[in-house]
């Protein structure tokens, strides 16, 4: 009976997995929690598919594969799977690029106008029974007299940007891979370079996908190019960002605040400063939850196991191979 091997899941059980991959003859074996490298090898060594959530899918745990046909990552980032390790054995990694993309966007909308108009420290205010601005009157803003920059143009950035068009800012997007008369015709102002956008934004928000090219782009050279005053806005992945140089950044003033639902680590320490910090708004890497998004997801990543198993054309390829062995 062929295998789908589940590395780690946060969902109360996998009964929508099963749906899908029981009625088609193949068995799923699962650990629930993360684990130690070794003991994910011995679960995926017999696997005919292997379907990741937040574990790091390393070298060792893909070079211990025997059978694995595909390696599908729940979710739309796949930072945690060592991509050229699958490549050299063969091995396709797929993502579901496409599961949570008005979630996100709302939750980026979300972020901007609770700080832009403070939001929560005026609620937090009330519920202590206190009455009036619970920060200066500086701190709040309308987007209709700010520019917005949003860094990456793929299907959130865009739906960012739609979204933002309605409230009026200046919308800036750099994508140093989307032809500009694109985001012309999108309502939004292309940016001519990254540094512009840092420029001559108030908000920056990045949505951009974790490569090697992306790692760390908003790092304490990045920060300085900001405007002193302005917001950061993170929902994609946390290793866009130095922590280190945010953390600076938002302790010297220069970012007035941040709002942030990724970070570098995960979870964010205990004790890191940037957990008690005042002007932050920070969430535990839920900007994607909702219900038909998370059935969405892994519905569509037991399917892709599914396809694999089958030996049909994968769809959703990062990796550049093209169909499983």
């Amino acid at each position: 009976m062929p295998t789908v091997a589940v590395t780690d899941y946060s969902f109360p059980d996998l009964s929508l997995e099963e749906a899908v991959l029981k009625p088609a003859g193949v068995q799923l074996v699962s650990l629930k929690e993360k684990r130690p490298p070794s003991e994910i090898a011995s679960l995926v060594r017999d696997a005919d598919a292997v379907i990741a959530q937040f574990v790091p899918v390393t070298a060792e745990v893909i070079n211990s594969m025997t059978k694995a046909r595909a390696i599908v990552r729940y979710g739309i980032g796949y930072d945690n799977v060592d991509c050229a390790a699958a490549s050299a054995r063969g091995i396709p990694v797929c993502n579901v690029p496409d599961y949570c993309i008005d979630e996100v966007a709302d939750h980026t909308l979300a972020f901007i106008l609770a700080i832009t108009r403070q939001v929560v420290p005026n609620a937090l205010n009330v519920r202590e029974g206190k009455w009036g601005l619970a920060t200066p009157l500086g701190a709040m803003a309308a987007l209709k007299h700010l520019t917005v920059g949003v860094v990456g143009f793929g299907r959130i950035g865009r739906e960012v940007v739609s979204r933002l068009l309605s409230f009026k800012p200046r919308v800036l997007v750099f994508d140093p891979v989307v032809p500009a008369d694109e985001i012309v015709r999108a309502g939004a102002v292309p940016a001519a370079s990254f540094e512009e956008l840092l420029q001559q934004s108030e908000i920056v928000s990045p949505h951009c996908p974790s490569n090697p090219r992306t790692k760390h782009l908003f790092n304490a050279a990045a920060f300085s190019k900001m405007k002193v005053g302005s917001i950061f806005i993170n929902v994609g992945r946390g290793d866009l960002v130095d922590s280190s140089a945010i953390t600076a950044a938002l302790q010297s003033g220069h970012l007035a605040g941040a709002a942030l639902d990724v970070f570098e680590p995960e979870p964010i320490p205990e004790d890191h400063p940037i957990r008690k910090m005042t002007n932050v708004i920070l969430a535990s890497h839920i900007a994607s939850a909702s219900p038909p998004a998370v059935k969405t997801l892994r519905e569509t990543a037991a399917r892709i196991a599914l396809q694999a198993i089958r030996g049909e054309v994968l769809p959703n390829v990062v990796n550049g191979v093209g169909v499983s062995r």
